[in-house]
C-alpha cells in the first residue's frame, strides 16, 4: 500500500530511512512524497526555490548510498554549499544562474548518507539577514503563521522540515542563521564546532571562522546521526575540530550527569527581550532544575562593543569578496540595480576596511573566544532565548530600505537576534530547541551552548529535554500531513 503524506510528514529521517531498510517503502515512493508535498505547500510558504524531479530521478536511476539516511528526501540551501551543476542564487539577482562543475565535499558528504536531494531553498540576498525575505525570491513564510518570518537566513530550509516537506535540510550559520529559523520553526538547530564540518574545495574558514555548514531537522537524534555522517576534515582543510572517542549518537544516549548551567535571560548588549520570551527561558530553566541539573543566572563579560565592530568588519569584508567573486565568475558588474540596498551598504562598507582593521577584528573575536571559554572551565552550559522577540511579522527585517547603512543593517540584525552571534565569534557548539511558544503559538526556541568541540554534551542534554518535553507532538498548521492533494 502506498504511503499518504499524512504518514510521511509524521517520520524523522532515520524513521524513514529504517522504512527504506526495511522494504515498505522505496526511496522513489519517498522521493515523489517529498515533490507532493512541495506542489501543496510551496504556493503557500515559498519555501523551496528549485524543485529537482529530473536531477533526484537520475540519482535514484544511479542507485543511492545505503547510508544511515538512505532514501530520505532533501533539500539544500543556495549559499555556500553547492550541487554539481545546479543553480546557487544566493538570494540574489547578481549571482543568478550561478553553477559550479563539482559537488562541495559537505555535499558529497550528503550523498554518502544516503540522502536524495529534491530541491533547494531560498537565502537572503548573501545570507546576511535573520529573515528570509530577498528581493529575488519574495518572501519565505512561517508555517506556523504566514504573516510571520520563518527566520533565516536558512528559513526557506526551517520552513520546509517544519511543514513536513522533508524531514532535514541542509542549513549553515555565520551569526544565528540555523539556530534562528529553528527557533521559529519548532525545530533542532544545532551549530556544531568551528572545523567540524568540512568547507572544501573552495572555501578555508567561511566567513574568517565564524560561520559553519550543518542542518536543521526534526529530532536530535536525526541531527546526531547527520553530524556523525558528515562531520571530520576534509583533504587539505585549514583545520578541524578534535573528532569525539565516541559517535555522536552514542553521547546522545547517554543520558548526562548533573549539570551546571549558568542563565543568560538578558543579551550582553542593552537590546530588551520581551515577556514572551522570558517567561519561556525561565520555565525551560525549571525543567532543567526538575531534570538534576544546577541552574544559576550568570554570564560570562565580554567588551560588546568590540564584538560588534568585529562582526560588522568580518561581515561587509566578506560580503565585498563574495559579491566580487560571483561578479567576476558570472561577467556582471556589482551594482544598486543587481544588490539589494543593505547589501549594497555593506558591499561598499567592506570596500573601506583595511587589511589591519580585518585582522584586528579576527584578534577580538580571539579574545572573546578565550573569555567565553575561561566560563565554560566553571559551566558546563548556558542558556538563553534564541532571539529577544518571537518571529517577527514579515517585512519587519528590511534589507532593501532606502538609506540603509551596513551599520544599521548589522544592528537591526542583532537586535532582533542578541544572543546567537557569541557563539559564531567563539566558533564553540550551540544549538535551538523548541522549547516555547508564544501565547498565539508561535515557537520560542532556547539556546543552549557548550564548550568547543561539545557537541555531545549538548547532543545528550537535548535528547534528555526532548524525552521530557514531547516537542514532537506538535505541529504547523501549514503541514504536508493536513493539506489534501483533491
Amino acid at each position: 500500500m502506498m504511503m499518504r503524506l499524512d504518514e510521511y510528514s509524521n517520520y524523522d529521517g532515520l524513521g524513514l530511512a529504517q522504512l527504506v531498510k526495511d522494504k515498505e517503502v522505496t526511496p522513489k515512493e519517498l522521493r515523489d512524497l517529498a515533490l507532493d508535498a512541495i506542489s501543496l505547500l510551496n504556493p503557500k510558504l515559498n519555501s523551496v526555490s528549485q524543485v529537482l524531479k529530473e536531477d533526484s530521478e537520475n540519482e535514484l536511476s544511479k542507485g543511492i548510498a545505503k547510508g544511515p539516511f538512505e532514501g530520505v528526501p532533501f533539500l539544500i540551501k543556495e549559499l555556500v554549499l553547492h550541487k554539481a551543476n545546479i543553480r546557487t542564487n544566493m538570494g540574489s539577482k547578481l549571482a543568478e544562474g550561478l553553477t559550479f562543475p563539482v559537488d562541495s565535499e559537505l555535499m558529497r558528504r550528503f550523498k554518502q548518507a544516503g540522502l536524495v536531494t529534491v530541491g533547494t531553498t531560498p537565502t537572503p540576498e548573501f545570507g546576511y539577514n535573520a529573515t528570509t525575505e530577498a528581493v529575488y525570491y519574495g518572501p519565505t513564510k512561517n508555517p506556523w503563521n504566514p504573516a510571520h518570518s520563518p527566520g533565516g537566513s536558512s528559513g526557506g530550509s526551517a520552513a520546509s522540515v517544519a511543514a513536513g516537506i522533508v524531514p532535514v535540510a541542509h542549513a549553515n550559520d555565520g551569526g544565528g542563521s540555523i539556530r534562528i529559523p529553528a527557533s521559529c520553526n519548532g525545530l533542532v538547530g544545532l551549530k556544531p564546532t568551528r572545523g567540524r564540518i568540512p568547507a572544501g574545495p573552495f572555501n578555508s574558514e567561511p566567513l574568517n571562522g565564524i560561520a559553519i555548514e550543518f542542518a536543521v531537522s526534526k529530532s536530535v537524534r536525526d541531527t546526531a546521526a547527520l553530524l556523525d555522517a558528515v562531520s571530520g576534515p576534509d583533504i587539505g582543510c585549514y583545520g578541524w575540530a578534535e573528532p569525539p572517542t565516541d559517535s555522536f549518537v552514542a553521547q546522545m544516549n547517554e543520558r548526562p550527569n548533573k549539570l551546571k548551567i549558568a542563565l543568560m535571560k538578558e543579551p550582553l548588549t542593552s537590546v530588551s527581550v520581551d515577556e514572551e520570551s522570558i517567561k519561556e527561558v525561565e520555565r525551560t530553566a525549571r525543567l532543567c532544575e526538575e531534570l538534576g541539573h544546577e541552574v544559576v543566572e550568570t554570564a560570562p563579560s565580554i567588551d560588546t562593543e568590540a564584538l560588534s565592530l568585529a562582526t560588522l568588519r568580518i561581515w561587509t569584508a566578506n560580503i565585498r569578496h563574495m559579491i566580487n567573486g560571483v561578479a567576476r565568475m558570472l561577467q556582471r558588474t556589482p551594482s544598486p540595480d543587481n544588490l539589494e540596498e543593505g547589501i549594497w551598504a555593506c558591499y561598499k562598507y567592506g570596500e573601506t576596511i583595511t587589511a589591519e582593521e580585518l585582522l584586528q577584528a579576527i584578534d577580538i573575536n580571539a579574545k572573546v573566544s578565550r573569555a567565553v571559554g575561561e566560563f565554560f572551565t566553571n559551566y558546563d552550559v548556558i542558556l538563553s532565548p534564541v532571539a529577544a522577540q518571537k518571529p517577527l511579522p514579515l517585512g519587519t527585517l528590511n534589507s532593501n530600505r532606502k538609506g540603509l547603512t551596513a551599520e544599521e543593517w548589522t544592528n537591526q540584525i542583532f537586535t532582533y537576534a542578541p544572543f546567537t552571534n557569541l557563539f559564531n565569534s567563539t566558533g564553540t557548539p550551540a544549538i535551538s530547541l523548541p522549547l516555547g511558544w508564544s501565547q498565539d503559538g508561535l515557537p520560542i526556541g532556547m539556546q543552549f551552548a557548550s564548550g568547543f568541540a561539545k557537541e555531545g554534551l549538548l547532543l545528550s542534554l537535548a535528547a534528555q529535554l526532548e524525552e521530557a518535553a514531547a516537542w514532537e507532538n506538535k505541529r504547523a498548521p501549514i503541514n504536508a500531513g493536513t493539506v489534501s492533494l483533491a
